[in-house]
């Protein structure tokens, strides 16, 4: 048996960066993480600027200038195509990036080392350790098998094993089953346009029959030769149950084949996938000793399937709390983190997911896609509300289009 003020069960961006925060707060952290370093993770690879600032501000700036930059979105629906920059924020840069996961995720674990904490790859926490009802660590095992299970005991557990979460499951937490989820799938294709500094999201994505499928697909050149592209179809889509990503994800292939110069029969890396959990539908998020944090806690953006940003700004804002309850030594303090989530995500997933029950009306969206497509400012003010980077020291469209939805969204029933 062996103890620690916190005990972080996942040590993907979510993990490694809470076990970052509290590490260099002074706490003693202990990571278990299931999988080695390097390792490859079923999403885009992408770093919107708010995910960008996030590294920046964990001190990972230089070891992310060689990174491939990208300078905003490219939106393409109905044979329309409309580049838009990233929109201007005071808090934040003025690019993104594109870090293989692999890459990025052994950065952020290397962070969490150096700052004190540690991290146990390859051990994987096999059930919670619970006495009269509060959880108290894990029980953990090689997964090479190699010695008997071993009792990790911590004041508070984080727990961040990703979208399927299991240790999640064991301690209370349950998915919003009437709330849409993605179906997701990617791919890696060598292509002459890897250095390209844009990303590029469709929302054209069509089932065999030719139907609309609400979703989008993705391209996002990663500057290595390679570009990664991949598909999410949201769960409001009527065969979503039967529905095979991969197909989903060759068709959207060949549909950009020419664009982006690829052999759609050739990917250059076994395609991957998985159910996505969006837009907080998972719950409760803390308990009296433990907090859930990243996807496990459905922290993806229900517009563009982004989850590292709420992966690092849940794990900054479970960070903060886990360390007041420290040094408080007061657990009832772990009760702010759902407030505090709320405050940071509640209404704009509310939107978001409204918007994913909207995206089920395929002829409603695309004259709706058509019309915003027409307008480059239009398209701008779209991308700023659909990527989450509205500014609060602004009064423009976007933002006032969002705020009257906000007012709307009040009396709407929850989505």
């Amino acid at each position: 048996m062996t103890t620690a003020d916190v005990l972080v069960v996942g040590g993907g961006p979510a993990g490694a960066a809470t076990a970052h925060w509290l590490a260099r707060g002074g706490h003693a952290v202990t990571v278990v993480e299931r999988r080695t370093h390097p390792r490859s993770k079923t999403c885009g690879d992408s770093l919107s600027p708010r995910a960008v600032h996030q590294l920046h501000e964990m001190g990972l700036a230089d070891a992310l200038a060689g990174a491939h930059r990208t300078l905003g979105v490219r939106v393409v629906a109905h044979d329309r195509a409309v580049q838009v920059a990233w929109p201007s924020h005071v808090d934040l840069p003025a690019h993104g990036l594109v870090v293989a996961r692999r890459d990025l995720d052994l950065l952020v674990a290397d962070r969490a080392r150096a700052a004190g904490a540690t991290i146990l790859e390859g051990h994987e926490a096999v059930e919670p350790v619970v006495e009269r009802g509060f959880v108290r660590g894990a029980r953990v095992l090689r997964r090479d098998g190699g010695a008997a299970p071993i009792e990790l005991r911590a004041r508070y557990v984080v727990v961040a094993d990703g979208a399927n979460s299991r240790f999640g499951r064991a301690v209370g937490t349950f998915r919003a089953r009437e709330w849409p989820y993605a179906m997701a799938a990617r791919a890696y294709w060598d292509s002459p346009r890897h250095d390209e500094p844009w990303l590029e999201t469709s929302f054209d994505l069509t089932d065999r029959a030719g139907a609309a499928m609400p979703g989008y697909g993705w391209a996002f050149p990663l500057g290595d030769g390679r570009v990664n592209v991949g598909v999410g179809v949201l769960s409001t889509y009527r065969d979503v149950k039967s529905l095979n990503t991969t197909a989903v994800l060759s068709e959207h292939a060949v549909r950009i084949a020419d664009r982006w110069g690829i052999d759609p029969r050739r990917p250059a890396a076994k395609a991957a996938g998985g159910r996505i959990p969006l837009g907080g539908s998972v719950g409760p998020l803390a308990g009296p000793t433990f907090l859930i944090v990243g996807d496990a806690a459905a922290a993806v953006n229900p517009f563009d399937g982004d989850g590292l940003v709420g992966a690092f700004e849940t794990a900054r804002i479970a960070a903060e709390v886990v360390h007041e309850a420290l040094l408080a030594d007061d657990a009832s303090v772990l009760q702010e983190y759902p407030r505090r989530y709320d405050a940071r995500f509640g209404d704009y997933f509310k939107a978001g997911r409204l918007f994913a029950r909207l995206a089920a009306r395929p002829a409603l969206m695309r004259h709706a896609s058509s019309a915003i497509l027409r307008s480059r400012a239009l398209t701008a003010g779209t991308a700023r509300i659909m990527t989450g980077h509205l500014r609060p020291d602004v009064r423009g469209l976007p933002e006032a289009t969002y705020g009257a939805a906000g007012r709307l969204l009040e009396l709407a029933p929850e989505a």
